[in-house]
């Protein structure tokens, strides 16, 4: 199979100590490319690193996770900028929304989101939005904004059939990881509806670990088993799933392909 991992933070500190022979494993696995989502200002040097170490593999995004924005938001926002007017990225990413941990700032999350969004629309480049807690909240601020130019990736898809159906409708694909996997992760009742044309795949590395290695360091090379699980979903084989999915995230990331 030849898969694309649509979001993996390889760059973490959690693969430090052996961050070569992972990436071995994630080639012999069959991942071809590696799409980075940038964190906050502090991670940058070490996703730029990556890229400049496993060449093609690792494609880096730039954005401000909405948990990373704090009081000096507006600051890390203008080196962020900066960077996207100086060099290519894949994507303005991870940015978004966030209720989970901290409810205080939604406002601010909200004006960070709506700045990069302008970014996307100003670069043609699509966004990859978390939204964990928040996807009613963050499909709302994409309607407002949605002008015919904004594309991206819902990524870590959790919710219902109808949300994914606005989704889709907005023009956005589904990024589906681990979770498809879980017992009770619910995507058993959303995939088959969806269709495998707004599904593009992807990992969280190191979170969010597919069975049988919940619990455990996630890795894209556990990839292909989100791969065959959404293949059981739709009864289709895991091959066909790989191919499509690949196809719908180089469409997507148009401007990096190589």
């Amino acid at each position: 199979m030849n898969l694309i991992d649509t979001h993996a933070h390889i760059y973490s500190s959690k693969f430090d100590s052996d961050r070569d022979q992972v990436i071995e494993e994630i080639i012999q696995s069959g991942v071809e490319r590696i799409f980075m989502p940038n964190v906050d200002v502090e991670t940058i040097d070490r996703m730029l690193e990556c890229e400049s170490r496993y060449g093609d593999l690792c494609i880096p995004m730039m954005g401000l996770h909405p948990c990373d924005v704090k009081d000096d938001f507006e600051k890390q926002l203008s080196i962020m900028e900066d960077w996207l007017n100086k060099r290519s990225f894949a994507a303005v990413g991870e940015i978004g929304t966030d209720l989970y941990w901290d409810k205080t700032t939604f406002d601010i999350q909200k004006e960070a989101l709506e700045i990069q969004l302008g970014w996307a629309k100003a670069k043609g480049l699509p966004v990859v939005l978390h939204c964990r807690e928040s996807i009613d909240q963050t499909i709302e601020i994409i309607e407002n904004a949605q002008d015919g130019t904004l594309t991206g990736i819902f990524h870590c898809f959790t919710g219902t059939l109808a949300q994914a159906k606005k989704i889709t409708e907005l023009g956005f694909l589904l990024g589906i990881g681990g979770v498809a996997t879980y017992k009770n992760g619910g995507l058993d009742q959303v995939l088959p509806f969806i269709g495998l044309d707004h599904l593009v795949l992807e990992t969280d590395a190191p979170y969010l670990a597919p069975v049988p290695f919940r619990g455990k360091r996630n890795t894209p090379a556990y990839l292909p088993y989100i791969a065959e699980r959404v293949g059981d979903l739709l009864e289709i084989s895991s091959a066909e799933v790989a191919l499509k999915t690949k196809e719908n995230a180089l469409r997507l990331f148009k401007e990096i392909e190589k």
